[in-house]
């Protein structure tokens, strides 16, 4: 009869669509951060009600009032201004174009992409094919490079790299119903970043969000990251 009973309390336990957990892969540590898109709230966010850069995990708890911050992270680069560098997307309104050439820094190792967001799915696309789908996009941000495209690492990811830092991005599964946000707890590769996605969670598609300035927050793991003052980010609303 014990048993029974705790068998129908697991069964009765509501799921948890976002789940955050600390993963050792190859020994590097990582935290990754599971989102249904299907169920959850996911959304960009950039500039509060009045207008300002929000800049911070708390100020958009703020902003949001009744509503509950789930999970965040910076979610692409950003001018000193705090201005997405490139294409940006939040409810509908674009305030940056898609930038599709080359160029210097991270951003402009081509080919770079972009998290495409709707209120039931969320795509990572590379930014020419992109541009060519022109898929409807509720939010949209431009990041680079990309980290997996259909399955393969990024053409200029060298094996041996000696560049090391903290690095977050995130990854989508094909059927867009799973992204998951990632951010290295120790200083990573691209290849290795590029390997935990591809050879770890099995996602045909990432994208690089950026890296020293790179924070979480995840409540579930009592982890919130201070520091930077942040451009676009991205999080779940309860």
């Amino acid at each position: 009869m014990r048993w029974l009973v705790v068998v129908f309390g697991l069964w009765s336990a509501p799921a948890l669509a976002v789940t955050c957990e600390n993963v050792t892969y190859e020994g590097r540590r990582f935290t990754a951060c599971t989102v249904d898109t299907t169920t959850e709230d996911l959304h960009l966010f950039h500039k509060g009600a009045d207008g300002n850069v929000l800049g911070s995990f708390r100020a958009i708890d703020a902003d949001l009032g009744d509503k509950e911050l789930l999970f965040a992270m910076n979610a692409g680069m950003y001018h000193d201004d705090r201005s997405p560098v490139g294409h940006y997307v939040e409810d509908g309104v674009e305030t940056m174009r898609v930038i599709p050439n080359a160029g210097p820094g991270n951003f402009g190792l081509l080919p770079n992409g972009v998290l495409c967001i709707n209120d039931d799915s969320a795509q990572v696309y590379e930014t020419l094919r992109y541009i060519e789908d022109a898929p409807a996009c509720r939010d949209a941000t431009q990041s680079g490079p990309m980290l997996v495209i259909a399955g393969a690492l990024h053409p200029r990811f060298l094996p041996n790299s000696t560049s090391r830092f903290i690095r977050n991005g995130v990854g989508t599964t094909t059927d867009g119903q799973r992204a998951v946000f990632v951010i290295s707890d120790d200083k990573v590769s691209f290849h290795e970043f590029g390997r935990f996605f591809r050879d770890y969670l099995d996602l045909p598609n990432a994208l690089y969000f950026d890296g020293k300035v790179s924070r979480l927050h995840a409540p579930m793991l009592d982890r919130s990251d201070i520091g930077f003052q942040l451009g676009p980010m991205v999080g779940v609303i309860q």
